[in-house]
This record gives structure tokens, sequence and C-alpha cells, in this order.
């Protein structure tokens, strides 16, 4: 199977990643910028991509950059904010045209690299601070994304899960950080941190769409920013697990959430990640799982039942929603399903059908071209260099040996209960 090639070039201060295909009809370009999580930081990073997105120095207003981005026929520009593993990875993404595909042949890729140089290097500056305005209403909005959270009760609970989960380690710190530290963030204390980001962050740009190598990396050498200490990779570390925690909290709600976690000790890049996938995929991954068929299907015990794993930092989590007096029975069913795996009682055509979705899952995510750039960012903030080929070859190659190899290493940690009010007693 023909996977794209990836073209890896280090820059003063970034790595240039750039993935020629004729795939796709636009160009796609991603920033990253990747920091170790920390409580000081977080709501500072959390804040400052919007502001710089909102306005620079040659476009002073939201309005001005939009209007701009439409010249550029419809260019769209957004940011993003991710957890991976204990990394905080800030992005920006902008999708073009690919001007091969216009009559007016202009410039486009260029000028969406000098826009991307404009919006991180050229911020809209004013006395050693950014503008008022902006900070004010970006704070306003980040307030409102962190409030949202407790409205949206699943995930509230996967949120509160992890910080009990993981109380006292980076990775238990909220991906937008803490509501009680936006009002103390200032115009000047931002630009400040802005400084230090741009100073010490790791750096990623990827390109990817048709485009000629050396046009790209002639574009980016305006990309200027000081070498930075290198930035060794850590691995998660991954608390030893001793008395299994239960934690029972109680809203005004219909259905509750149960969320239980479980540490695997595998993480993207160890010998046993894939084999770990196939694992979850059997658990509790996909609709054909163990998870949905007996907790949801057979027993009705679910409104939903599901697993995923975080692979930086080898959790995996258990999702499901639940009536409030079937708790005892939910959590009874669902470690039972867990025991069953880490047993190998699980079908030669359960594991088939699992690689047939993992590969096809894998496909469709490689066949767009940020979807792409999320699979090849692993290897960055992993420190590793697992080939694209390996997602199917590794998953082909996996045995029912290898899954319950990886069973032997997961351990029960933490079983979280949002209850509603009348399930106080469950």
């Amino acid at each position: 199977m023909l996977l794209e090639k990836e073209h890896i070039i280090k820059k003063q201060g970034f790595t240039l990643h750039i993935i020629k295909t004729d795939k796709y009809k636009t160009n796609t370009l991603v920033w990253k910028m990747r920091a170790p999580l920390q409580e000081d930081s977080a709501t500072y990073r959390a804040l400052l991509p919007h502001v710089l997105q909102s306005s620079t120095k040659k476009f002073p207003t939201t309005t001005v950059l939009r209007s701009y981005l439409d010249e550029l026929y419809g260019t769209s520009l957004y940011t993003d904010l991710a957890k991976k593993g204990e990394q905080h990875v800030i992005t920006f993404a902008m999708d073009i045209a690919n001007e091969k595909f216009l009559q007016d042949q202009t410039p486009l890729l260029q000028k969406a690299i000098d826009l991307l140089q404009e919006v991180l290097l050229n911020p809209n500056i004013v006395n050693g601070a950014f503008d008022e305005k902006t900070v004010g209403k970006e704070k306003r909005n980040l307030k409102q994304r962190i409030e949202s959270i407790y409205d949206d009760k699943m995930r509230y609970a996967s949120t509160r899960l992890v910080e009990e989960m993981c109380k006292g380690e980076p990775y238990a710190i909220q991906l937008n950080g803490e509501l009680d530290r936006v009002d103390s963030i200032t115009a000047t204390s931002l630009y400040k941190y802005y400084q230090e980001a741009i100073r010490n962050d790791g750096l990623d740009l990827y390109i990817i769409g048709d485009v000629e190598i050396e046009k790209v990396e002639e574009y980016c050498n305006q990309f200027q920013f000081p070498e930075r200490p290198n930035m060794a990779i850590k691995k998660s570390d991954n608390a030893i697990v001793g008395e299994v925690k239960e934690v029972k909290e109680v809203q005004d709600i219909k259905q509750g959430k149960l969320n239980i976690g479980y540490r695997t000790q595998i993480a993207y890049g160890d010998p046993d990640y894939f084999a770990m996938q196939m694992f979850n995929g059997i658990y509790g991954g996909f609709p054909h799982s163990k998870l949905f068929i007996n907790v949801r299907e057979k027993e009705s015990l679910a409104y939903y039942a599901a697993s995923r794993v975080e692979s930086h930092k080898g959790l995996l989590i258990v999702m499901s929603g639940i009536e409030n007096q079937k708790y005892d029975q939910a959590v009874s069913i669902i470690r039972k399903q867990m025991e069953l795996m880490k047993a190998g009682d699980f079908t030669d055509q359960e594991l088939e059908q699992t690689k047939a979705v993992i590969q096809n899952q894998f496909l469709e995510t490689v066949d767009s071209a940020r979807g792409l750039i999320e699979i090849l960012y692993h290897n960055v903030v992993a420190g590793t260099n697992v080939p694209l080929q390996d997602w199917i070859d590794k998953v082909v190659e996996t045995t029912k040996q290898d899954i319950i190899k990886v069973g032997k290493k997961i351990e029960l940690d933490t079983i979280y209960f949002l209850a509603g009010e009348d399930g106080e007693q469950a």
C-alpha cells in the first residue's frame, strides 16, 4: 500500500514537515506549538492562540483579517488546543486553494505562509502588550469554554475521572486552564508569556498538498525563531496503582455517568502499542465490541458504553451512561468484560473484525490532510518514528497471545460515578 512520504527538514528553531501529494485539491498548513502541561501556563496557553488569530500588526482588527482571508479564495484559519500525554499542544491550521487549479495563478501558497508568519510573529502589540479589547473579548470567550464543560455532563464526567485518577500528575491539568486564573491575565502578562512560548516551545510546521518541496522550503525561510533548548521527550510517569479509588458525585441530572479508568503502562511507540489498540477495539472501541454488545445491547444496562485509549499517557477509559440504580450491576459487568478480555475470551471473528475496523479507521483518517498530520505528529510528541505502514502491518500481525499479553499490564485505577439526586444511595 502506498502511503505519503514525509520530508522532515530542520530549520532555525523549528522543524518543517512537507508531504507532497496530489490527493487533495487544497493545500493545508498546520503549525504546532508544544510545551509541558503546567498549572501556571495552561490558562495562558488556552487564551493565547485565540488572541493571536484575532488580529495582527498588519491586520489590526478581526474584520480586516477575515476580509483578507476571504480575498485568498476563502482561506480558513482556525486554532485548536489538545493534551497529548503530558504535553500541551497549540495548533494553528489553514486550508487554502491550490493555485494550480486557478486561472489567475495567484501565488496562494506563498501568501498563506506569509499570513501564518504574520499571525505568529507580528502580533498586534502596543507598548509591550496585546490589544486590550481583543484580550478582554477572548478572556470572556475562554471563561465560557471552561464553564461549558459543566453543562456537558459526558465531558464533565470524563474530566472529573482524569482529575481524580491522575491527581498530582500533570495530566490532571485542565486543557483550557482554570476559571479562577483567567481574570488575573493582563494584555501585558499574556504578551510576556507569548515571548516565552516563542522562545521555548517545540515548534513544527506541516505543509501538505500538491506542492514543490524546494519552493516550500524557500518560502519558509522567513520563519526565524531562536534556537531552543533540546526538548527531550519525557515519557508520562504512570503512577503505581494501589487501592482502587471509587468517587461518587451527585448532581441534578436524569442519567448517571459511569466512567472507569485503567492504567495500561503502554504508550505510543512502545512495542505493544498496536496490540493495545486491538485490545481496546475488541473490549469497547467499536459498535461490535464487548462493552457495546453486552452492557448496552444484551443487558440493557447503559444508554451508551464505550472505551478509548489515551495514546501518550497510557490510559484506557471506559465511558457509559446508566440509570442511577444500575450502578453496581454496570460496574460488575464492565469489570467482568475486562477479565474475559484478559483471559483471552474472544473469538477469531472478533479479532479479524477489529483488525478490519482499525485499518479502515486509519485509512479514513489519513485520507484527509489534517488527519494525516495528526497521525504523523504522534511521532513528534512521543519522540519516536513509527512508520505509517506500521498502522497496517502491525495490526495485521497482532495475535491473540499479543492481546492477552497486554491485558496482563492493565490495572483498574479509578471508578467515577456522576449520579442523579435519586442515585445518592446507589
